[in-house]
């Protein structure tokens, strides 16, 4: 069997060597050899996957003796969700492999409208056979910042993932993106102030990888019922969060627009990031807060339970948003979860 290196597990592992030094001394990540007389270590191949999801577990912040128990009790909804996934994995469980035999494919539609009040659409929507995703730009150069998010996560429709490396992969086009929204907003330029939400699923057949940054929205249509998967990077979220604000209160907030996390200059742009195992009947709805602040959920509800084609789904949806004032930019990209044929 042949080992590697520190550095090359490093790099693969995305941990640094102090790092992989640290979970060896605290019995998390046990090289496989250790030369006895310069102490260097080796590992092998198939530790990577574990070292990974460690790496996931304390971007969580969970503490190190806390993963060494493989044991988590997450600070929020967000958060816990990822949690349990990973530690699942850590524990010899695989929540994500998917129990679908007959093979899956997307039917999708994607949509974006100016509104009744912007003069201009920030909004960038996109839907094809890999990827969905929604951009909502912000400030001058908002509409280049959104496109050109959407436009770096392209490279991920034609790369061939490994299966148990999708959400590093989606972390590596994440990166792109965020330097691709650095490049509208470059110092000196017109949209220095460029900036954008990101949220955008990653299809496998069999599994959708989500990565969400911002307010936009995911909700899942299963089985008759509608989840919202995502949580807002909002200031009034964070109240909600910590109890100091009820939903009703923050639908009038004055800071309800507020992001904590976004692509651009300055920005936390730290990411969700999480799996979600397919079933055949699913239907996903990505969603601007053009929609989601305006239009009612039973209201969403109703439109993507009632309305077969994902083409008309987006065109009512959108239709609602405006019937409403359409006081913002909205964009809504409709996939449904189907047997490939």
């Amino acid at each position: 069997m042949e080992l590697l290196t520190i550095g090359a597990f490093a790099k693969a592992s995305r941990l640094s060597p102090k790092a992989l030094r640290l979970y060896d001394e605290l019995g998390l990540l046990t090289p496989a050899r250790v030369d006895p007389e310069t102490g260097y270590r080796r590992y092998a191949p198939e530790q990577l996957e574990r070292a990974r999801l460690v790496a996931w577990l304390r971007r969580l912040g969970m503490p190190l003796a806390r993963i060494r128990q493989a044991r988590v009790e997450a600070d929020t909804a967000a958060r816990r969700d990822l949690a349990a996934f990973l530690v699942d994995h850590l524990t010899g469980k695989d929540p994500t492999m998917s129990r679908t035999t007959a093979p899956l494919a997307l039917r999708y539609a994607a949509l974006s409208d100016t509104g009744r009040v912007r003069a201009s659409n920030q909004d960038t929507a996109y839907a094809d056979s890999r990827l969905l995703a929604v951009a909502d730009g912000y400030g001058s150069g908002g509409a280049l910042a959104g496109a050109a998010a959407v436009d770096a996560l392209r490279s991920l429709e034609s790369d061939t993932v490994p299966a148990g490396d999708l959400l590093g992969a989606l972390e590596d086009a994440l990166g792109r993106a965020e330097q691709a929204v650095h490049g509208v907003a470059s110092p000196g330029d017109d949209g220095a102030d460029a900036g954008t939400t990101l949220t955008a699923m990653l299809w496998t057949g069999s599994q959708l990888a989500l990565v969400h940054i911002g307010d936009s929205r995911v909700h899942l249509l299963r089985d008759g019922e509608l989840f919202q998967i995502t949580h807002d990077h909002t200031v009034v979220q964070s109240l909600i969060d910590e109890g100091r604000l009820t939903p009703e209160e923050a639908a009038s907030h004055p800071q309800r627009s507020l992001l904590l996390r976004a692509l651009g200059r300055g920005a936390d742009s730290t990411p969700d990031l999480r799996l979600h195992d397919a079933r055949a009947g699913d239907r996903y709805l990505l969603c601007s807060d053009g929609l989601s602040t305006v239009v009612p959920a039973g209201d969403i509800h109703r439109v993507l339970a009632d309305t077969p084609e994902p083409e008309a789904a987006v065109r009512e949806l959108v239709d609602l948003a405006n019937a409403s004032g359409g006081p913002d930019n909205v964009s809504c990209v409709v996939a449904d979860v189907v047997a490939k044929a």
